[in-house]
């Protein structure tokens, strides 16, 4: 395949990205309001002599009462952009924005870009000397070998805070995770394997330094520049860094250190690497071909002479992309959380071993959404986590915040370290605290059987896996023993590790006992034995639902392969309302940092008042139950009369029903979204009885509940969770059909927490 066939863009694509809405990528946005005169005095003057006297007092008062703890500077001269050469500083400010949009966008680190126009070594430490005191952390970007070597040297004996060469480290962290992981599958012993480095810049070098200290023996590895081998006694085209790398050794060429190399290292040029070198290489070959942009030899081209190799290049087309996105954001991460003095080799190398690690877990659907749907697992084709991994920001920057504390470069320990693993998912992701919260419970109270009636899915084995693996309880898979096991092979899971429990409804020993309380259910509805035995047998949520009727599981989660109200429908042959519940839906809504109870949102299509009134009692009973005060606003196109109709009528009918009634929660309606969210547009209705934004949503009828929600989650507005099923006497719950493993999750955590709530209860 062609370089242009491989592009997914135009040169005209790029430029207009780059400039349209706005020329750039990065914005500065403010983090306190600005809307009146006291704001301003506060921000500005006189409240801002406060932080200033405070500051002057104690220079680490910056960190509590200043953006630097979460401010890196991303610095470059612009003598070795990508694998363009030397176009100056102004050229590299893209690359530099790009820098500081990964930074935010992968993990919440604020960063500002500074290009120096400047070549001189002296005068780029002495700027960045006297600058450094803004920031939390330096990374220097596009500088040129060998003076970047010197720069981030200096820059790091002279400021207290991380500098950071990423061309040079984070290149190598990255490849050091690869080389853990290409060794694990191969059976090789680091310490054993022949390395042939191509490449001798700033990323050759670091990459050298890190794997030697990992274990990699110096004899064993032989580096190469332009010139050929890097070797003692070599007169031209030496420096101290070189030289701190060469090896005794007969090979002079590239070709000549090749043969029977077990692993090659190219950060080199196009076609530094050819089929006759691979060729010599030792069985099941490591190669990893680096070059920007284009490798030094391609996946293709490797393949054809070697199928037994393990291929690893910088481009996002081929699988193991090194790619520094993958190590830059959660080292400044976790260093700056920490708020450690430098990145030491330590660090590195916990931040290259937490890589390699996260490789061999099973992967979230959401990495194969963002790939086109590839699955990915464990193996040649997986050796690094991709750069689109929603775990990263929780699993990587713990294990470098532990480094620097145990190596004594942190100035701020951790504590707790489970509470800043959540700390970070929530930095992210909406959804991490509010079920945060439901793990915690779940994790707390004593585990819970879940049947996963869809348990042949490979969704939902992954699904069920991780309830199990997370401790969240003791998850059961409803199939058939030969196919679920196989499509645990497929979805990368080994069948005698995970130890997963799975029945056969057709063959169960409570299948009889099953097929006489439906029945017994059934009969005066027009179903015959026959008929029951057959859904006992063949419809997995009839088995499952009867598992959790009869006390052989706690809860119930199902739905991905079948529509709600066809779910539903089967759900209800087997299990009773609550007698004075309501079977309704709610989902969560987690926007902006405000978490909001949307109901119904899956069941009652058109309620009446008396519905409503049903509503809102077993919605406010329930989020009181998850730990929310609540606060109950019915929802209407309409407020309080103006203008009246059908929908806004049964709406007021409702409050007035609820006005008769002795209920522990706050209410009012009907009202528009704004007026119940924000107490500030209440002026002209001193009557409201809500002391607050209100956090349950009533609404009129089910349509407006489902495009509301749908149509913010669509706008990139909110995340939402659920619909929750609610109203029923046994614990069950919905996914919506074709959900992620994550949904999946989500509603089997649900799950196990109703039953402990109605457990609490009772």
């Amino acid at each position: 395949m062609s370089d242009a066939e491989k592009r997914t863009f135009t040169d005209e694509e790029a430029l207009s990205f780059h400039k349209h809405p706005v020329p750039g990528k990065i914005a500065i946005a403010p983090t306190k309001p600005m809307a009146t005169q006291r704001d301003l005095s506060l921000a500005y003057s006189p409240g801002v002599a406060v932080p200033v006297l405070k500051i002057a007092e104690d220079p680490e008062a910056a960190y509590d009462y200043t953006s630097k703890g979460n401010l890196v500077a991303v610095i470059s001269n612009g003598t070795a952009i990508l694998g363009l050469g030397n176009l100056g500083a102004l050229a590299s400010k893209p690359v530099m924005e790009g820098k500081s949009v990964l930074f935010k966008r992968f993990a919440d680190v604020d960063s500002i870009d500074i290009e120096v126009s400047a070549t001189d070594p002296d005068e780029i430490i002495t700027v960045v000397k006297n600058i450094g005191v803004t920031f939390g952390g330096i990374n220097l970007e596009d500088i040129k070998a060998p003076e970047c070597f010197r720069i981030e040297t200096e820059l790091q004996e002279l400021l207290d805070v991380p500098v950071f060469h990423d061309d040079q480290h984070g290149t190598a962290i990255i490849s050091a995770a690869g080389l853990i992981n290409a060794c694990a599958i191969t059976g090789r012993d680091i310490s054993q394997v022949k390395v042939v480095l191509n490449g001798a810049g700033a990323a050759g070098i670091a990459t050298l330094e890190l794997i030697k200290a990992m274990g990699a023996s110096p004899e064993n590895v032989i580096a190469c520049d332009s010139k050929g081998v890097i070797y003692r006694g070599r007169p031209n085209d030496m420096n101290q860094w070189k030289s701190a790398h060469a090896v005794e050794t007969d090979a002079r060429t590239l070709a000549d250190a090749m043969a029977g190399a077990d692993v090659f290292i190219g950060l080199s040029a196009k076609g530094a690497l050819t089929q006759e070198m691979v060729k010599s290489m030792a069985d099941r070959p490591i190669i990893f071909a680096m070059a920007n942009p284009d490798p030094e030899i391609t996946p293709e081209e490797v393949h054809a002479v070697r199928a037994d190799a393990i291929v690893a290049t910088g481009r996002s087309d081929y699988p193991n992309q090194v790619n520094n996105v993958l190590g830059f954001p959660y080292i400044f991460r976790g260093a700056m959380d920490v708020r450690a003095r430098r990145v030491n080799m330590e660090m590195k190398i916990a931040c290259a071993q937490a890589l390699a690690q996260l490789a061999r877990e099973d992967v979230p659907d959401e990495v194969a959404a963002a790939y086109h749907g590839t699955q990915l697992k464990f193996g040649p084709q997986y050796i690094i986590p991709t750069p689109f991994d929603p775990r990263l920001i929780a699993y990587i920057p713990p294990f470098v915040a532990q480094a620097a504390m145990d190596t004594g470069v942190a100035r701020r320990p951790i504590t707790d370290m489970d509470a800043y693993r959540a700390s970070l998912a929530q930095r992210l992701d909406p959804t991490a605290a509010f079920l945060q919260k439901l793990q915690g419970a779940v994790l707390k109270a004593p585990k819970k059987r879940i049947v996963f009636a869809e348990g042949e899915e490979p969704t939902v084995i992954r699904a069920a896996h991780a309830f199990e693996a997370a401790g969240l309880g003791h998850a059961v898979l409803v199939g058939r023993e030969e196919l679920v096991k196989a499509n645990m092979v497929e979805a990368g899971l080994d069948p005698a590790e995970t130890k997963l429990e799975i029945v056969n409804a057709r063959v169960s020993r409570h299948n009889p006992e099953f097929v006489d309380f439906l029945y017994e259910r059934l009969s005066r509805q027009g179903y015959l034995k026959r008929d029951v035995q057959r859904l006992v047998n063949q419809d997995r949520n009839s088995f499952a639902a009867s598992m959790v009727s009869l006390g052989y599981a706690d809860g119930m989660v199902t739905g991905v392969t079948r529509s709600y109200d066809q779910v539903l429908e089967e759900v209800l042959r087997v299990v009773d309302p609550e007698p004075d519940g309501r079977i309704m839906g709610m989902s969560v809504v987690l926007a902006k940092g405000h978490t909001l109870f949307i109901a119904d949102t899956s069941i009652t299509e058109m309620p009446d008042a008396e519905e409503l009134v049903e509503i809102a009692v077993e919605a406010a009973r329930t989020v009181k139950t998850l730990g929310y005060e609540p606060r109950v606003a019915f929802m209407s196109y309409s407020t309080f009369g103006n203008p009246m109709g059908m929908r806004s009528e049964k709406v007021r009918d409702a409050v007035a029903m609820l006005d008769m009634m002795d209920v522990d929660f706050e209410y009012e309606g009907e009202m528009t979204p704004v007026l119940a969210l924000d107490p500030s547009k209440r002026v002209n209705y001193p009557f409201m009885r809500l002391n607050g934004p209100a956090n349950v949503l009533i609404m009129p009828a089910i349509h407006s509940a489902s495009i509301s929600t749908q149509l913010v989650q669509a706008l990139g507005g909110a995340t939402v969770i659920g619909p929750m099923l609610l109203g029923l006497t046994k614990s069950v719950q919905i996914a919506p059909l074709s959900a992620s493993v994550a949904r999946v999750l989500q509603m089997a955590t649900l799950a196990a927490y109703e039953q402990d709530l109605a457990e609490t209860q009772a």
